[in-house]
Formats: structure tokens, sequence, C-alpha cells
């Protein structure tokens, strides 16, 4: 199914720790709009995707969301690679810290663990689709407020990077939704013709 490159699909290279940057971005490994909850929506809802095209667009999407996840994860390791203890508490990371030490682990900017509730899964492909159009979104304006708070190129390029494939994948799922919909028929916003069509009253 794979071909795993053992190389960031960009790079990351930071030089000056920022634990409470890191603790901004850690938002897009666990957090509810995170490239964690994207790779898990996309994965679990291609199984009920209509067809092969629909099914491998949520399959690239997925797989591209892990990578990701290792992008973000890199951007945290290296700004908080190496903390002493002073600055640790200095920068408010200390909560973090007794729980996880300098491990990364998935959870939103406010604390909030990852929790597999925050996507949905419902197996009609217009929903789906919808529900994924929503998602980039979210992403991207998660990350517009990333780069909001942040100044240092080292951090900005790859959160711009991994902003730019949000709108890709916006675009993309908009595609597949026109592609679901030509079949039905016409000024039809959303329905699903499989149920509809067998369960008329």
């Amino acid at each position: 199914m794979w071909v795993y490159e053992k190389r960031l699909q960009y790079p990351v290279n930071i030089t000056q720790t920022n634990a409470k940057l890191a603790q901004v971005i850690i938002s897009q490994f666990g957090g509810p709009d995170g490239e964690l909850a994207a790779s898990q929506r996309y994965l679990s809802q291609r199984y009920t995707m209509p067809d092969g095209m629909t099914k491998g667009l949520l399959n690239d999407i997925g797989t591209e969301e892990l990578a990701h996840i290792e992008i973000v994860c890199a951007i945290i390791y290296q700004l908080t690679k190496n903390l002493s203890v002073e600055e640790i508490k200095a920068s408010g990371f200390d909560k973090y810290y007794v729980d996880h030490t300098l491990g990364i682990w998935p959870q939103a900017a406010g604390g909030i663990p990852f929790n597999a509730c925050v996507f949905q899964v419902k197996g009609d492909p217009i929903t789906d689709l919808t529900e994924d159009l929503a998602a980039e979104q979210k992403a991207r304006s998660t990350y517009d407020n990333i780069l909001r708070l942040i100044s240092d190129p080292e951090i900005c390029d790859p959160i711009r990077f991994l902003r730019q494939r949000e709108i890709v994948h916006f675009q993309r799922f908009g595609e597949a939704l026109v592609h679901v919909q030509e079949g039905l028929p016409k000024n039809v916003y959303a329905y699903n013709p499989a149920f509809d069509n067998k369960n008329r009253c």
C-alpha cells in the first residue's frame, strides 16, 4: 500500500527552542482540527465511498495527513529538545512536562487530549465529503492563527507548507463532492440515492 520515504515531506530545521510556541503548534497534532484527526477521518471514511476515484482520494489525502503528523511532531520536538528545567518552568511547559516529560503526545493547545469524537464518519458520501471540506477549512484557519503568533522563518516555512496543503485538499474534496453529486437529479442539494430510492413511502 505504501512506499515510505524516510524523510519529511517538508524539511524542519529549527535551531532555537521555544516551548511556548510548541504548546500552540501541538494543536495541529492532537487538537480537534489537527492532522491526527484528519488522517483517521479520511482513512476511515474511504471504505464507504461510492467508487474508486473517491476511495483513492480519501486514501491519498489520509496518508498525506500521516506525513503531516510527522512534520508537526518534528517541529514540536525541535522546539522542546533539551529544554532545561528552568526553561520549562519559565515557559509554562511544566504542566505538560509533568505528564509527558519531553515526549510528543496528542493534545490541543488548551491541553485537552485527543479524542476520536472530534471527527465523524457517517458512511454517506455527501455527508462525509462535506465534513471533509469543513475540516480542511478549520485546519487552514488554525494554521492561520499559528502564523499570526509566530515570526521565526524556521517555524513559519513548514507551517506555511502545511497550510497550503489544506487549501489543496479542500479543492480536491470539492471536486470529489461534485463527482459524487453528478448522478443526482438536477436541483437536488444532497440526499443518499441508495437509501431514498429504496425507502420511499
